[in-house]
Formats: structure tokens, C-alpha cells, sequence
């Protein structure tokens, strides 16, 4: 399950879950569209009154270019998907379906690269400190 915000109701929640796991199908299986390639639904914000839909997303690869044109192909495929979302879910309000690409995991990825060559650089000063210490 996505983690939301607080202030959306537990019913919103359900609802925003229900459709990133119809999406994530959808995406997969029925979506023929050769610019969207294997993409991962990491989150769908629901807007209260259930009009409009962000879902965020992840490219295996994450290049300048191949995320313009997974986001080109699921643009182009909103309404596609929006029509179909619309036979799975009974909702009074079908939301408009607004893609953007979630770079979380790559900024992670980079603190993580940060983090270990700061942990690196700090056993290395150490290890220069302890020999010193040592010859004295």
C-alpha cells in the first residue's frame, strides 16, 4: 500500500488503491502503446472530491529521454485507461488521470552513494589517524 496524507479520508485511501492496482493491470496487459515500457505505479493521490488522479510512476530506465516518452505514451493513453478504470471501479466520479514521473527512488539512490562515500572517505581518515598515532 501507497502511504498518503492524512488528510484523505479512509475511503479515499481504498479508492486511491484500488486504482493503482486496476492501473498497474491495465498498463500491463491491455496497453499496447510501444512508448510505455515496464513502469511501476508507486503512488496515486486522490484529490477529495475524486476528480483528478496523479499518478506517479517509475521507468526501469530513468534517461531524459525514455521517461519523455513513456509520459507521452501514457498521456496519450489517459483517456484510454480513464474509460476502461471506469468499468472495473463503481464511482460516482471517475477521476482525469495525471501521470508524473516519481524520481524518489533514483534521488535515494544517489543520497545512498553519497552516504557510503562519505562512510568510506571518514574509514579512510581514521585508518590515517591510526597510523600516525602508531609511529609516534
Amino acid at each position: 500500500m501507497a502511504k498518503h496524507s492524512k488528510s484523505i479520508p479512509a475511503r479515499g485511501l481504498r479508492v486511491a488503491d484500488q486504482i493503482q492496482k486496476d492501473l498497474s493491470e491495465l498498463i500491463a496487459f491491455e496497453l499496447k502503446d510501444p512508448r510505455v515500457g515496464m513502469i511501476t505505479l508507486a503512488e496515486v493521490q486522490l484529490t477529495p472530491d475524486y476528480a483528478h488522479a496523479k499518478i506517479y510512476f517509475t521507468t526501469l530506465k530513468d534517461d531524459a529521454e525514455s521517461v519523455k516518452n513513456t509520459l507521452a505514451g501514457l498521456n496519450a493513453a489517459a483517456g484510454y485507461l480513464r474509460n476502461q478504470l471506469g468499468k472495473r471501479l463503481h464511482i460516482h466520479t471517475l477521476p482525469q488521470l495525471h501521470f508524473v514521473h516519481d524520481t524518489s527512488t533514483a534521488r535515494g539512490m544517489e543520497m545512498s552513494a553519497l552516504i557510503d562515500k562519505a562512510n568510506a572517505s571518514r574509514a579512510a581518515d581514521a585508518d590515517e589517524d591510526s597510523g600516525e598515532d602508531g609511529k609516534n
